[in-house]
């Protein structure tokens, strides 16, 4: 769909194996680049969840948006529960291909003449915002992140130290090296308990900040439209990239 104010299309972007990744481009209609920001979905879920959320609160602040279908979920739907137990050799592996296609993702936004490559964010909720941290950790193009429903792995995480050497949040976190970071948890989460989240946020360093709604483990709207606005402060400032850089 795209008007004379805003553009949204329908997508591919090259994967490894042969593989494409479905994605929801979104950009609001600008005389110059716009700053943009790569979306993850949760565990479960698809691209339509993000890009119809934030996608669109971010895209009435004037910042573009890419939302893609991670491995196993979405139009590339498998047998994604119970992969963990079944092999978790294999489930290694999709993590590894999840973090290589945001990468490659960035890298497409950083590469389109319409969007401002120094001014690109990462934005992910529940799985997403564990997959968002770990990209965040060697990605320069990422200026800010935004985690919804994300923290510390749990306490009784099943193949803890096979988890944390391919993702460990605290490590990552660490390596944010300045970069603005907000964290938007649930009082009552019983996926991503508050003590995970609370257990990030203390490993982060500055500027950092964490936000509390009311609720379970998905946010409302209003406080997914206050991320959008936290993003877009930090990515449409004039001062913006002297400030990130």
């Amino acid at each position: 769909m795209s008007s004379s104010r805003t553009t949204r299309l329908a997508i591919t972007l090259p994967a490894s194996g042969g593989e494409q990744v479905p994605a929801i481009l979104q950009l609001p209609a600008a005389s110059r680049p716009v700053p943009a920001v790569l979306l993850l979905h949760g565990f479960s879920s698809r691209k339509e969840q993000m890009a119809d959320s934030i996608g669109r609160a971010l895209l009435a602040k004037s910042v573009g948006s890419l939302a893609i279908d991670l491995p196993l979920h979405g139009s590339r739907q498998s047998a994604v529960e119970g992969l963990s137990l079944q092999n978790p050799l294999a489930l290694v592996q999709k993590w590894r291909l999840a973090v290589h296609e945001a990468n490659a993702a960035l890298a497409y936004l950083a590469e389109r003449p319409t969007v401002d490559a120094s001014r690109l964010a990462i934005g992910g909720y529940s799985l997403g915002a564990f997959l968002a941290t770990t990209v965040a950790e060697g990605n320069g193009l990422v200026r800010a992140v935004a985690l919804a429903a994300g923290g510390d792995l749990p306490a009784q995480t099943p193949f803890a130290t096979l988890v944390r050497s391919v993702a460990d949040p605290i490590r990552a976190v660490r390596a944010f090296n300045g970069r603005p970071l907000l964290m938007l948890n649930g009082r009552f989460d019983q996926t991503v308990r508050p003590e995970q989240a609370k257990a990030l946020f203390a490993a982060a360093g500055e500027p950092k900040e964490l936000r509390w709604y009311d609720g379970g483990h998905w946010p409302p709207q209003s406080a997914i439209d206050s991320v959008a606005a936290w993003l877009a402060e930090r990515l449409t400032a004039p001062s913006a990239h002297s400030r990130l850089a």
